[in-house]
């Protein structure tokens, strides 16, 4: 019987090296280069395309940048309004320190970091006012919409749009803005400036916005409170500051002097100097003169009078003050 041979273990370490074989990562496949080619020019062109929307959507108005408040100058456009309530400004600021600004401001970008203010304003001199109060930093900047106006006269017509949308202005309001166009150079006569300010208004609109121009030109800076002057009253003023030259000078030296503390009071002084009787002093010379010789007279106002018998008239006196010679001259300006 033949003799049975006894089998020796296996080598552990065998074991051992095989099972480290197995759980051993393969080795990840040869990356082809054109793969990774396509995958960077695939990233860098979706890159480039967002990049390019958002420069369109902040070009287009359509992005909310924020802005440091330092960085808009807000009296790049007149003021939006003439009239700044106590009242509501103390409801905007309180708004706006609960709850953030939630409306963005309009700006035209003026190159060098810097943006022109078209409408907004007291939405950004609320958030300086808190900034200041407060020192916080969330009221150092303010939201805003870019707006690419192609001139300025486009940039004036968006406020005005945006203006009477919301809140409205008054014709006061309306006239000081398409004056102050006028005067920065914006249009080159007071009727463009109403046409194309106003172009959505009808003709009796504009026409009454244009009855406004003389007062603003006679009063603006001096009235305190010019959203009392309505419409009836408005009209009847102009017609008597066209009448009369020298009325604008008073008016304003009688609003001057009278301080008044609210819109009534403001229009109680107007009707006072409106109803007035424009008297004359004696005059200078006792005796008669014959037609054709001087005569002289002293109004009201301090102003001495003197007409030529050769037709030239003389203004004098201490009445005759500089006011009265800049209204004298802006008349004449105006006769055809």
């Amino acid at each position: 019987m033949a003799k049975r041979k006894r089998l020796t273990p296996a080598n552990p370490d065998y074991l051992n090296d095989d099972a480290k074989q197995r759980a051993r990562p393969a080795p990840p496949p040869h990356r082809v280069p054109i793969a990774d080619v396509a995958r960077e020019a695939s990233a860098t062109a979706a890159m480039e395309e967002m990049a390019e929307t958002l420069a369109r959507a902040r070009g287009e108005g359509r992005m909310v940048l924020d802005l440091p408040l330092s960085s808009v100058r807000t009296e790049h456009l007149v003021r939006d309004r003439v009239v700044n309530a106590a009242a509501d400004m103390a409801a905007l600021i309180a708004s706006i320190r609960a709850r953030g600004q939630q409306t963005p401001v309009e700006v035209v970008a003026l190159g060098g970091d810097r943006y022109g203010l078209i409408s907004g304003w007291r939405r950004c001199q609320a958030l300086a006012q808190l900034h200041e109060e407060t020192g916080e930093a969330r009221f150092g900047t303010v939201l805003a919409l870019l707006r690419s106006p192609a001139e300025a006269s486009d940039a004036y017509l968006s406020m005005v749009e945006e203006n009477e949308i919301r809140v409205g202005l008054s014709y006061f309001e309306r006239a000081r803005i398409a004056a102050k166009a006028v005067e920065q150079g914006v249009f080159e006569t007071e009727k463009r400036a109403l046409l194309t300010l106003f172009s959505a208004a009808s003709r009796a609109k504009r026409s009454k916005i244009r009855s406004f121009l003389p007062i603003v030109a006679a009063l603006d800076g001096t009235l305190r409170f010019p959203e009392a002057l309505n419409e009836r009253s408005g009209l009847a003023l102009s017609r008597a500051l066209s009448d009369d030259p020298e009325l604008g000078a008073r008016l304003r030296a009688a609003l001057k002097q009278a301080e008044p503390a609210d819109g009534a009071a403001e229009q109680a002084c107007l009707r006072q100097v409106l109803t007035s009787k424009a008297s004359l002093k004696p005059p200078l010379e006792t005796k008669n003169t014959p037609l054709g010789e001087d005569r002289r007279y002293v109004t009201k106002a301090g102003v001495a009078v003197r007409l030529h018998g050769d037709g030239a008239v003389t203004l004098s006196g201490a009445g005759f003050d500089e006011a009265r010679r800049a209204a004298l001259l802006a008349w004449l300006e105006q006769i055809h």
